[in-house]
């Protein structure tokens, strides 16, 4: 098993409590280059498995995360519940914008490469164009954001540091969203550091033509 840097949390978090980027740190997170969980291959695979996989599988073709958390056919429902049941379907009351540049912004500080291109992806099909994907891996006070998108990505990257959204920016957000938009803010942020846990930890790689992190 191979492993790509040192890892250095504890500077990660210095920084951005002073107010500083994370892009530096992150690119030093230890990642996996190969899994340490394989996804099941077909030939293996037990009767729940095949239930699970095969409505998973789009023209012959089955993606590495719903291969690799299939060894654990509970738990890959549980996550599908959470994550496939409200916040990426048409029950989050975030709109497809916010809710990707919130989804974005906390794969990039987790740095989990597979969450980013999957995301990425979906985020150029509703018009984001590679200037501002880029500026997301900048942060919140990178030229050319609106304020309020500016403010969501802070709201991330306060939620990563400290598992709190502050005041001040509950308060901007507080401008234009509810009461149940607030709480899917913080939904959606937590659910992905989750995914993104997990990604990582697994070492699930990069299905074929998804592109990583922008150089």
């Amino acid at each position: 098993m191979s492993w790509k840097r040192t890892r250095l949390p504890v500077l990660g978090t210095m920084i951005l409590l002073l107010g500083g980027s994370t892009a530096c740190v992150a690119s030093k997170r230890v990642r996996l280059s190969e899994p340490r969980i394989h996804p099941v291959e077909r030939s293996d695979w037990t009767d729940a498995q095949r239930a699970y996989l095969e409505t998973r599988e789009r023209a012959g073709r089955l993606l590495n995360v719903f291969k690799t958390i299939a060894n654990h056919v509970d738990l890959a429902k549980s996550v599908d519940s959470l994550v496939f049941g409200h916040i990426s379907t048409e029950f989050s009351m975030l709109s497809p914008r916010h809710r990707e540049l919130l989804i974005l912004r906390i794969g990039w500080l987790c740095q989990s490469e597979y969450e980013w291109a999957a995301h990425a992806r979906i985020a150029h099909s509703i018009g984001f164009t590679n200037e501002e994907l880029v500026r997301i891996t900048k942060g919140p006070e990178a030229s050319g954001w609106i304020p309020f998108e500016s403010t969501l990505l802070r709201a991330v990257d306060e939620l990563h540091s400290d598992a709190f959204i502050t005041d001040s920016t509950w308060r901007s957000l507080s401008e234009q969203y509810d009461t149940q938009q607030l709480m899917d803010v913080v939904a959606t942020v937590g659910t992905y550091n989750l995914v993104s846990m997990m990604l990582n930890s697994w070492g699930v790689q990069l299905d074929e033509g998804l592109k990583g992190f922008p150089k």
